[in-house]
């Protein structure tokens, strides 16, 4: 008995080519609504579905496909006897080959002003059906939901030999089509319904690219796109020049990221192992926010990651190419600026829109062993208004300028976080230390290696158990400290604050980053 195909796809790329290989191969073409007439129209043999079934679609489309001619005719074992005869004394025949991609509903949702009723009408039903009784019966029936397998489907079919193994792998990538499928659409139901934590959390991720190694050379690693990417996102960059991203590259580039999304002004931030090295705003000029960033620490730049918020100028890039940098990640760069540092092999080159960058994802999952934490990312930007002064004097205009910007820093250093920054630009940086002090004591003694002749602030993750950061400040020439406060010794570090005639603020806040 001839084989049997049924091929009802939306994307209909190389779909007419792929039936034309099936019938070479003495298939018959089952199909349906527009691939039906997609493939009249290109000459080439089918049998519209209603032929099979005997019942015509209805409702608007939505069932065609759900009949016992269809499902019996895939999920029957053909190596058992009595579903066979089961399928003889109804009349049916065995399907063979489906063929089928789903309706589009990720690309509607990604679409402005969609309403939630456009969206639903984009839900397949038939299609992941007949996709999962496919791949149940793997053994006797190929499934096919992406156009890149028709040409190996087709080979193996010419071969006529035992394709057991492809079959089944055609399987399985089925199935994660349809789970991620669904997670798009439990997703989107989720946020409709205001959800945070549901009782099940689903995930899709594309396959993006293998990575070199992971950590360490020793480790195998992936790259992995959401299934609804945002575009602010390292996963979103095109790359312009240089070799692929490392491991490591991506986690700093989206830890720098994170950082520059939090500034509307021209602001450059650079990197080295998830921490920032330097950071430099301007109110006017990128440049001089890349020359705040570079020079609030030129050594541990090396090797770094930088991300700009503006375009990447002649100017800058002449200055980039005198050292080593891993990335720089931008909305853009100049003909001149391209061309002046695509002259460095090793470099890598990544643009983005940058304006998208208040689009970012809401929530970030991160892994431990046999389980999956999900939290808000921290976004929130703290203000003024909210600053709680605390000791005798009160911070100047000045001072409380550079505590603002101190204290958006300090959410992307590892905790302990001390940073000591300038209104516009980090001078000090002391990250990951397991006791607070110790973090301060860092960002000093970096602070003091810097040209420096401005008011100097200080900015902590969290509240200081002990009065020896504010004492050790004050007696290194710091005039403000912020910090969320709620030790239960507080009141020793304003104490100690009071002393030394400084400045504390409270923000009742705290931003760790572990």
């Amino acid at each position: 008995m001839m084989k049997r195909a049924l091929i009802s796809v939306s994307d209909k790329t190389g779909v007419v080519e792929f039936a034309k290989g099936l019938i070479a191969n003495d298939f018959e073409i089952i199909s349906t609504g527009g691939t039906y007439k997609k493939l009249q129209e290109n000459d080439v043999r089918v049998t519209e579905i209603d032929e099979i079934t005997k019942f015509p679609e209805i409702l608007d489309g939505r069932v065609k496909t759900l009949h016992p001619m269809v499902h019996a005719g895939l999920l029957a074992k053909r190596d058992d006897s009595e579903h066979m005869k089961t399928l003889e004394k109804l009349n049916i025949q065995t399907i063979d080959l489906v063929c089928v991609n789903l309706y589009p509903f990720k690309e509607t949702i990604s679409k402005e002003n969609v309403t939630p009723d456009q969206a639903i009408e984009q839900i397949d039903i038939g299609g992941p059906s007949m996709i999962r009784s496919a791949s149940k019966n793997f053994k006797s029936v190929y499934v096919v939901i992406d156009a890149n397998d028709y040409q190996t489907v087709l080979q193996s079919i010419e071969s006529n030999e035992d394709d057991t193994i492809l079959r089944r792998r055609l399987a399985a990538k089925a199935f994660r089509h349809t789970a991620e499928y669904d997670s798009i659409i439990a997703h989107y139901l989720t946020d409709l319904n205001g959800d945070e934590f549901p009782d099940v959390e689903v995930l899709g991720y594309d396959y993006h690219q293998n990575l070199r190694y992971g950590e360490n050379s020793h480790q195998k690693a992936a790259f992995y796109k959401s299934a609804m990417p945002t575009e602010y996102s390292i996963a979103s960059a095109k790359q312009l020049h240089g070799k692929e991203l490392s491991f490591n590259n991506i986690k700093d580039a989206d830890a720098a990221l994170r950082i520059v999304a939090d500034f509307d002004q021209p602001c450059v931030a650079a990197l080295k192992h998830m921490n920032p090295c330097g950071v430099g705003v301007d109110d006017q000029s990128i440049y001089q926010a890349w020359r705040k960033a570079y020079t609030a620490d030129t050594m541990s730049i090396f090797g770094g990651i930088v991300a700009l918020n503006r375009e990447v100028t002649k100017e800058i890039a002449e200055e980039m190419h005198k050292i080593f940098l891993e990335i720089v990640i931008a909305p853009s760069f100049t003909a001149e600026a391209l061309e002046i540092l695509e002259t460095k092999k090793n470099i890598r080159l990544l643009t983005l829109d940058f304006s998208k960058s208040q689009d970012a994802e809401k929530y970030e999952y991160i892994s431990v062993m046999g389980g999956l934490l999900v939290q808000e990312r921290d976004t929130t930007v703290d203000q003024v208004s909210e600053f709680k002064v605390v000791t005798e004097k009160v911070p100047t205009a000045e001072e409380m300028k550079a505590l603002l910007f101190g204290q958006k820093i300090v959410k992307h250093v590892k905790s302990n976080a001390i940073t000591i920054t300038t209104t516009d630009k980090t001078l000090g940086i002391g990250a990951g230390q397991m006791n607070r002090i110790g973090s301060v004591k860092i960002a000093i003694e970096q602070e003091e290696q810097a040209d420096n002749h401005e008011p100097l602030i200080m900015a902590s993750d969290a509240f200081f158990p002990m009065d020896d950061c504010v004492e050790y400040a004050a007696e290194h020439g710091i005039t403000a400290i912020i910090q969320p406060g709620g030790s239960i010794k507080d009141q020793d570090s304003i104490v100690m604050a009071n002393k030394y005639g400084i400045a504390m603020v409270f923000t009742g806040r705290r931003h760790f980053k572990h």
